[in-house]
């Protein structure tokens, strides 16, 4: 009996063990790539049992991957309507949907004969290749379209449009001069890579929706012990300060 007793012991130490030691997985749009390290570093620092691994990728792509059963822990997408839909399949948690930053589009070029400061119409009329993320399924590329709608040149880009799967690949079509231009996440052009890398120009928030960054904890995160305090930690003014500082609005 005490034999008995003494292995079902062991087995749930070891099961509490291993459930402890279980990385933190967060599924992260690509404008977080510069941000995220360090809002991890500084959540480690006050959370040392906790390792935490990070996938990049476009919000689309990663709330499908959640719906369909990927065991992501935290999703921080570029804006709100992939967290509702994870939600609205059942694989995250409602109460914990939550704006975490604010995204910025920017126009970008690194060819000196594109003069992105003359703006949008008088970019499009002399680049060659426009890149921008897939509308479909990235929140960016949503932006960039409403964007190239809004001042009218939407039927004058198609010809001339490079379509990327993320944001951060449209960045590197531009930076690798498969584009002359781009409409790219500003947080991108804030990191240590891009940082006074050719020149660029904000378009006007109201040229498109607002990127609400938002984060919900998923259903197999509901069971991890630093998810929600990572939620939390979001909102802190440590977090929003390293937010702010790479280009990326509170929430």
């Amino acid at each position: 009996m005490r034999r008995r007793l003494g292995a079902a012991l062991a087995g749930m130490l070891l099961a509490a063990l291993a459930g402890a030691a279980e990385p933190l997985t967060i599924a992260a749009a690509s404008d977080l790539i510069h941000s995220l390290p360090e809002l991890n570093r500084r959540f480690v620092a006050a959370h040392p049992e906790t390792r935490i691994e990070a996938v990049f990728g476009s919000s689309g792509n990663l709330s499908a991957q959640i719906r369909n059963g990927a065991p992501f822990h935290v999703f921080l997408a570029a804006d709100g309507s992939d967290p509702e839909a994870v939600v609205k399949a059942g694989q995250g948690i409602p109460d914990t949907v939550t704006v975490y930053a604010r995204g910025r589009l920017a126009l970008w070029s690194t060819n000196p004969a594109i003069a992105v400061e003359q703006g949008m119409a008088a970019t499009v009329a002399t680049a060659r290749r426009i890149a921008i993320a897939n509308p479909e399924h990235a929140p960016y590329g949503r932006a960039a379209r409403a964007a190239l709608e809004f001042y009218g040149l939407w039927p004058a880009v198609q010809s001339k449009r490079v379509t990327a799967d993320s944001v951060a690949q449209a960045a590197q079509f531009v930076l690798s001069g498969n584009a002359d231009a781009g409409l790219v996440a500003w947080s991108l052009l804030r990191g240590p890579a891009l940082a006074g890398v050719g020149r660029y120009q904000l378009v006007p928030e109201n040229a498109h929706p607002a990127l609400e960054q938002t984060a919900v904890l998923t259903r197999h995160g509901a069971s991890h012990p630093a998810a929600r305090a990572y939620l939390q930690f979001l909102g802190s003014a440590q977090a929003q300060e390293i937010l702010v500082r790479h280009g990326l609005g509170g929430g």
